[in-house]
């Protein structure tokens, strides 16, 4: 049975993106050149209320490719796979293609 997670309220669930450690032609990469911590969204909440009772919805989608801090964030591990959550706030940008 496979799990699937709902964040909530202003949270995000992101899958972390992990650059290749080596070239198709099998040259290894020093660390330096691995330095972008990005990461691919893979749930969203709803959002919070405002003093009104107002939702204000996450500010990314699912599928987006987003950059994060170096630090924070709660790990999540489902099944072999591991996560990352994140607040909307926490969140530095999205990445465009």
């Amino acid at each position: 049975m496979a799990k699937r997670l709902i964040p909530s309220l202003n949270r995000i669930l992101v899958e972390k993106i992990v650059p290749p450690s080596k070239t198709n032609a099998g040259i290894l990469l020093p660390e330096k050149t691995n330095q972008l911590n990005s990461g691919k969204v893979v749930a969203v909440g709803p959002g919070t209320r405002d003093k009104a009772g107002n939702v204000i919805p996450v500010s990314v989608n699912e599928g987006d490719t987003v950059l994060l801090p170096d630090y924070g964030g709660t790990q999540v591990k489902l099944g072999d796979k591991e996560f990352h959550l994140y607040r909307d706030d926490d969140i530095l940008g999205t990445l465009l293609d």
